[in-house]
């Protein structure tokens, strides 16, 4: 991976790390589904405006179909269940789920894509789940292992998104990464405002300056631009690796939780820090030998 290419992704996943508490935010004002409708409803209305100067090939019949296919599945399946589930369980189970996305992406891409994963690598994410468990205090009495039964719902919306780098990155070497998101985002809005449009618009028209301008983080920074940003550097680089670079954002996350929200610090999380760092360097240094 290049050095620039990793420092975006890292900057990406610091901006990613923030959306579970911007949904926080935006809770008393929308709905589950209208959250998702219109996070992703404003990123795609974005790409339609733009479309005609979207770089890379007219995608044939076959590159829509299942790019919109891919879009419903991530941006309307995937995503509802990843939000009900963050309601549903505790922020340290949920945390502490985030970090099998990672490797649940890594082991599809290695069943689906044929990509090898080298040992270091496998150590790298064994690390970085540790550091996570030292984040979440797992050994505390006030953290629920019970909880993660009840959360499989949210793991379920991991194997939701993993299909957008399984499907993605074929697609983006086909037609462009650009038009690839751009017919996904179309697609699943169309479904979204199928399933609920109306309360959608009516939950919308009750939004101040303050929650439109949450929304646009999240639709032009995170998804617009965040999600372009990830097919395109799959194009050259292994989804296992670029999935590693995930585990920024528990990291971040406590960091934006100690500011913004004023959540309790501890030691563990000074510990998980470094042992997340450990885990990023070894799968990195990894990826340096085998070139």
């Amino acid at each position: 991976m290049k050095r620039s290419h990793f420092l975006l992704l890292a900057l990406f996943n610091v901006f990613w790390s923030g959306i579970m508490s911007v949904n926080k935010e935006l809770e008393p004002s929308l709905s589950v589904t209208s959250l998702v409708t219109l996070r992703f409803g404003l990123a795609a209305l974005g790409f339609a405006l733009v479309w005609r100067w979207l770089p890379g090939p007219s995608p044939d019949q076959g590159v829509w179909i299942r790019a919109s296919l891919m879009g419903v599945t991530v941006f309307v399946l995937g995503q509802r269940l990843q939000v009900y589930g963050n309601f549903l369980g505790t922020a340290g189970n949920s945390s502490v789920l985030m970090g099998f996305e990672p490797v649940l992406t890594s082991v599809a891409a290695a069943w689906f894509l044929r990509e090898r994963i080298p040992w270091t690598r496998w150590g790298g994410f064994a690390l970085c789940l540790l550091g996570l468990a030292f984040l979440n205090q797992a050994w505390g009495a006030d953290f629920r292992w019970s909880g993660l039964w009840a959360s499989a719902i949210f793991v379920s919306s991991f194997l939701c998104e993993s299909v957008y780098s399984i499907l993605g990155k074929p697609l983006g070497a086909r037609a462009s990464p650009y038009r690839v998101t751009a017919i996904g985002l179309i697609a699943a809005t169309v479904v979204n405002l199928l399933i609920d449009g109306g309360r959608t618009v009516s939950e919308a028209a009750r939004l101040g300056p303050y929650q439109w301008a949450l929304l646009s983080y999240l639709a032009f920074l995170c998804t617009m631009a965040g999600y372009v940003l990830w097919l395109v550097i799959l194009q050259d680089t292994e989804v296992n690796l670029v999935a590693l670079t995930v585990f920024v954002q528990p990291v971040a996350g406590v960091m934006i939780a100690a500011f913004w929200l004023h959540e309790s610090t501890h030691w563990g999380q000074l510990w998980g820090t470094l042992a997340i760092g450990a885990g990023l360097l070894v799968g990195f240094l990894a990826e340096r030998r085998d070139r």
